[in-house]
């Protein structure tokens, strides 16, 4: 007995649609019983039935709650201390206490209450209970109280019911008992200290044999778990809230619902009613985790005298390795079958070595069972797969002796022969032997023969299965001969660079000249290539090396070698000149003629022949009007190659029009011409010195006041320059006439004895005053008056134009 121990419950609130077991601790008559050493773990749903209204003063009743029962075998005082799992204060716990001695259908008045709000009455925790150290019995609802009452004087043999309702939360608590009464003590699972295993575990024995349920006799636990003990009654339980309750024990034997499974155990005290609960697991062992193995194939062979019947001898162990998958195989036994049904019940087993029964495909059952538990098996399956053997076909293969020694030896690509060695089945290759045993591997693609007539040995072998079957390839040395030939093309193809797309099918006439109909060239880039046949060439073929190249025409029957020929690939250059060019003609110097030639380059003239579109067939050739000329050029190889001469008109400038805009800020000259040639414009001052140099612009701006010449030059053609005299006027700002030669006098620019000569210009002093009249075309003001030097100032300037303008403005004397 223990007086005083921990009391934990999980406390759990379920939603809608929750499984509610069919009897939980929430009434009186489902009570808990509380042993000395007992740990209890309740699912438990709500309230039951309704038990504690007005049956005590704490003003409250359940609202999920569960119930407790305690008797007591010593006398003394009883206490509790109830700590939620959460230390949240708004975790609200509440108790009531019944007793002693009363029954559940007659519980009278809590003896104990607390329905204390902890947050309420602003506890620093949530904690409740019984103590030494309270004097009241009850408290609460809400804010009254501290959540702690008076504990019980209890006296041995009284029971009492102790109700924990949780009104707010959802957290499990723990019970502290505190006092010193103290209870019974439950019976305890004495297995533990017993060498026999608690936990069972069995082999698969029921149909079917793998899925991994099977029967266990739960009663033969009992006895350990009682060992010494009295009075004690041990019962099973699929969950661990049956076995807490004491609902639903299984029965035995029993067949298992899960692998593994837990199985829980109460152990009860028949006169205390105080329990225990352990728990064990069962497991059923449904065999080795072993591995489906591969197929297990052979081909077919003579051993039993018929190399085509599906039917060999299999040495079975050679897959166990395969099957174990990395277990021990000194731990397993074998045995092999031909039925399911056998090997569940190991009838029948088949013997090692076996001749399959069922002709390319059998599939066998393998039973792989413990050696300490040959009940413990697993079954596997196992196909026995024979493979048929390719079938195969003897050949000829003939070949040119080309390499300048009539021996009969060549070189030889057996690889040809494959069509008909393997009788063009998909998924066949050839292995080749020079001797009959086939121990000595040759290279087929390319040998070098013993003779002029050798038998070689092939296996045409299945590339899928590895099987194969024997032929022999019968070797052959041609002495005939074909005939060297040439083809030649002109580098006429867009780009001259030595390389041409040639159709080497024109060559063939050339090649097979006097032998007999029906054979067939091929075409490669070797002479090696050509005797081992590999690497063809198409029959458009652009040669690699520019300008000559030599290929070899192989000429065959099937595969009868008749003659290997040198084929050279001839590229010839076509003339070497300016295929286009653009001339001009002025037309201001006709009828006079230009040349025109076929513009050959570093080559000698002689040696070529033209043809011009107007039927010249020299060299050059003289015209006098604009259009398109061509000549043909051809060397001594007959390669032409057309040269083309646009000849376009040029000329002189006409003039059309001059726009001057004087007397401005931006004084600017913009000429007009007309004509065939491409033109550009050049000032020249009046002492014939550039101004403005030649510009491809016909504007000129910012031009200073003054007499000009506009030059006009063709510069398609260089047909000649035209020119035409112009007048830009203008007036000086002011004057200085201290004979120094600079700004001596006052005169407006641009008028002279070609422009403008007859203008008539007046100058006034600032008061409207007439001073002087000068001459247009003379030297100009000198700024005296009678002899005398006028003062500075401002004076007034009218001009009337020749061409009718009128002009007035002031200009500033500086003396």
């Amino acid at each position: 007995m223990k007086k005083h121990t921990s009391f934990i419950i999980s406390f759990f609130l379920f939603l809608s649609g929750i499984v509610i077991y069919a009897q939980q601790p929430t009434d009186c008559i489902e009570s808990v019983t509380v042993c000395g050493n007992s740990n209890v773990n309740l699912d438990v749903n709500g309230i039951g039935t309704q038990e504690l209204s007005g049956s005590n003063t704490c003003s409250s009743q359940e609202n999920n709650s569960v119930w407790l029962k305690m008797t007591l075998v010593t006398s003394g005082t009883l206490g509790f201390t109830l700590t939620p799992n959460s230390s949240a204060i708004t975790e609200d716990y509440d108790f009531f206490v019944f007793g002693p001695n009363v029954p559940c259908n007659n519980i009278g008045q809590a003896i104990r209450c607390s329905t204390t709000n902890p947050q309420a009455a602003g506890q620093g925790n949530n904690l409740t209970g019984m103590n030494a150290s309270s004097s009241d019995t009850s408290e609460g609802p809400g804010p009254d109280g501290d959540s702690f009452v008076r504990w019980l004087d209890v006296q041995a043999g009284e029971t009492y019911y102790i109700v924990i309702d949780r009104p707010i939360g959802n957290s499990p608590f723990t019970l502290d008992w505190t006092g010193t009464s103290e209870f019974s003590t439950p019976p305890i699972d004495e297995s533990s200290v017993s060498p026999e295993p608690i936990n069972l575990e069995s082999c698969d024995v029921f149909a079917p044999f793998d899925n991994g349920f099977t029967e266990f006799d739960l009663n033969q636990n009992t006895n350990p778990i009682i060992g010494s003990q009295t009075d004690v009654v041990v019962t099973y339980h699929a969950t661990e809230s049956d076995a807490n309750i004491g609902i639903n024990p299984l029965s035995s034997p029993y067949l298992n619902k899960e692998n593994p499974q837990i199985i829980y155990t109460r152990i009860t005290n028949s006169i205390t009613g105080c329990f225990e609960l352990t728990n064990f697991e069962l497991s059923v062992n449904i065999g080795p985790e072993i591995k489906t193995p591969q197929p297990y194939s052979i081909c077919d062979n003579a051993d039993d005298g018929d190399r085509n019947n599906g039917r060999v001898t299999f040495d079975l162990t050679t897959r166990q390795i395969e099957i174990l998958n990395g277990l021990d195989a000194a731990d397993y036994n074998f045995s092999y079958y031909t039925l399911l049904a056998d090997a569940e019940i190991k009838n029948a087993p088949l013997p090692n070595p076996y001749y399959n029964n069922i002709p390319f495909l059998e599939q066998i059952f393998v039973r792989v069972e413990d050696v300490l538990n040959p009940d413990c098996n697993t079954i596997t399956t196992l196909d026995l797969v024979v493979n048929i053997n390719p079938e195969a076909f003897d050949a000829n293969l003939v070949q040119c002796d080309e390499d300048g020694v009539i021996d009969g030896i060549t070189i030889f690509n057996l690889n040809e022969a494959d069509e008909i060695l393997t009788g063009g089945i998909p998924n066949r290759y050839t292995r080749f032997y020079s001797d009959s045993a086939k121990t000595n591997e040759i290279d087929g693609s390319s040998y070098v023969n013993k003779s002029a007539f050798q038998i070689i040995y092939v296996d045409v072998v299945n590339e899928d299965t590895g099987c194969s079957t024997s032929s022999e390839l019968r070797l052959e040395v041609s002495l005939t001969d074909s005939v060297d030939a040439q083809l030649t093309e002109c580098d006429d193809d867009g780009i001259e660079d030595g390389f041409y797309k040639f159709d080497l099918t024109n060559a063939e006439s050339f090649i097979i000249e006097g032998l007999p109909s029906g054979l067939n060239v091929s075409y490669f880039e070797s002479y090696e290539e050509a005797l081992l046949e590999v690497n063809n060439l198409s029959r458009l073929f652009t040669n690699t090396k520019p300008y000559l190249q030599t290929i070899f025409a192989r000429v065959e029957n099937v595969n009868d070698c008749y003659g290997i020929s040198e084929l050279d690939l001839v590229v010839n250059e076509l003339p070497n000149i300016l295929v286009e060019e653009i001339s001009y003609y002025c037309l201001n110097t006709f009828p006079e003629p230009i040349t025109l030639d076929a513009a050959l380059i570093d080559e000698d003239q002689s040696n070529y022949q033209y043809n011009w579109s107007n039927g010249s067939t020299t060299y050059d050739i003289q015209i006098n009007t604009a259009g398109t000329y061509s000549v043909v050029v051809t060397n001594g190889n007959n390669c032409s190659k057309e040269r083309i001469i646009v000849v376009e008109d040029s000329n002189i400038a006409t003039f059309e029009n001059i726009d001057i805009i004087d007397a401005a800020e931006n004084n600017t000259i913009t000429v007009f011409v007309s004509g065939e040639g491409i033109y550009e414009y050049r000032l020249l001052d009046e002492n014939n010195v550039v101004s403005e140099p030649y510009q491809s612009d016909n504007v000129f701006e910012n031009v200073i006041p003054g007499i000009y010449t506009v030059s006009v030059r063709d510069i398609k053609n260089n047909c000649g320059t035209v020119n035409k005299a112009l007048s830009v006027i203008g007036f000086p700002k002011y004057f200085t006439p201290n004979n120094d030669g600079i700004n001596d006098t006052w005169q407006v620019y641009g008028i002279s004895s070609m422009f403008q000569p007859n203008s008539k210009i007046l100058i006034f002093n600032r008061f409207g005053k007439l001073l002087k009249e000068i001459n247009p075309t003379g030297e100009g003001w000198n700024g005296m008056i009678n002899n005398k030097v006028l003062p500075s100032d401002d004076y007034w300037f009218s001009i009337v134009l020749q061409d009718g303008r009128i002009f007035k403005g002031h200009f500033t004397l500086k003396v």
